[in-house]
């Protein structure tokens, strides 16, 4: 049989892409390599909790449109999130607010945060920071980064402060209100039931082959589709001829606990060094679930190597020339287009992925 478009990934640009090919009368053949739909996002049922197994998903947008197109597939409750750091058994709110500097310092009031971050600010003699710690120091001072920033990058990043370039932090925004909500975003939730339902909907009949190699797939059946969506590794399409682009890899370390809550909240970060997990998310709050027992993952970060699972990209000085080579390489190949976080080696929010896939849908099936 031949088909219209061959999408590679069942995460939500392929999905997204899919949904609306079909609406348009398009024949569609989505594989994944993975033995189940939806990514990244992908939740599986433990103890009846719906567990992020790829790391907590949070859905948040100013879109409207965004939000009203994911909506269809899904009716979402009103979680939004707050975040806590843990640093010796000390617990502190982020992202930074009047409620982080309250507990540090002992204060109430905003001017009283802002004096002490400007006498502290006012002791660095920074002009131009050569690396991240330079950099963090001269934004936030000395308190605020040996707390909260300085173990917990170098466990993301596997590097010391000293040894990572200034703009991975470019900026750090100090809130001097007592606003817990981590994002600013209008409209926010996490779907009833999980996301792995939403990715259901968008393939319902649509044929999917799962534990599928695109490259075994394509020798055996290399005239399949007119078009290819792609959106696995752009380097690992081209055999990692121009050299391996660089991710961040995550590992999970998931435990069912026999108690009704573990942590009290969704997300808590670990900011010493010394703890070797970056943070835990205990997946029942995402769905405020009343269960008897509780879900929490461990993440643990990692380089990542050729066979694991990428997931964020170092957008360095020296990935992004890379990534340029074969950006360039790729549009010599009309019939093949790559897209979502791998494809464009660009780490996505969920609804900057969604509206990509429509962006592209416009440019692909607008006639």
């Amino acid at each position: 049989m031949k088909y219209d478009y061959l999408i590679v990934g069942t995460g939500l640009y392929g999905s997204v892409f899919a949904y609306e090919a079909k609406k348009r009368g398009k024949k569609c053949l989505v594989i994944d390599r993975r033995n189940h739909i939806a990514g990244n996002c992908y939740c599986e049922k433990i103890e009846d909790i719906n567990v992020h197994k790829y790391g907590a998903h949070i859905f948040h947008t100013s879109d409207k449109h965004i939000w009203e197109y994911i909506n269809q597939f899904a009716e979402f409750n009103n979680f939004v999130l707050t975040t806590i750091a843990c640093y010796k058994n000390q617990v502190y709110n982020l992202p930074f607010n009047m409620n982080t500097f309250s507990k540090m310092w002992n204060i109430r009031t905003p001017q009283e945060a802002k004096d002490i971050i400007k006498n502290q600010l006012a002791g660095m003699t920074i002009d131009e920071p050569q690396n991240l710690e330079e950099q963090a120091l001269s934004l936030v001072g000395p308190d605020i980064f040996e707390k909260l920033i300085k173990g917990y990058v170098e466990k993301q990043w596997g590097r010391d402060c000293k040894d990572l370039p200034a703009f991975i932090i470019k900026r750090l925004p100090l809130r001097f209100t007592y606003n817990n909500n981590y994002y600013y975003d209008r409209y926010q939730g996490i779907p009833i039931g999980g996301y792995t339902s939403i990715v259901e909907k968008m393939l319902d009949g649509i044929e999917v082959l799962l534990s599928t190699d695109y490259k075994e797939f394509i020798k055996n059946n290399p005239n399949i589709a007119d078009k290819v969506i792609y959106t696995g590794a752009i380097d690992e399409y081209f055999d990692y001829k121009l050299g391996v682009l660089q991710y961040r890899s995550v590992e999970f370390e998931t435990e069912t606990l026999n108690c009704d809550d573990f942590q009290g909240t969704a997300v808590v970060s670990y900011t010493e060094r010394e703890v070797p997990y970056t943070r835990i998310i205990e997946h029942k709050h995402f769905e405020f679930g009343t269960q008897p027992c509780t879900v929490i993952s461990r993440e643990y970060s990692h380089e990542w190597t050729i066979g694991e699972e990428p997931y964020y990209p170092i957008n360095d000085d020296t990935n992004n020339v890379l990534y340029q080579k074969y950006y360039e390489l790729a549009q010599k190949n009309k019939n093949v287009i790559f897209g979502g976080r791998l494809g464009q080696y660009k780490y996505y929010d969920m609804d900057k992925v969604i509206a990509a896939s429509l962006d592209l849908v416009n440019i692909e099936l607008s006639n």
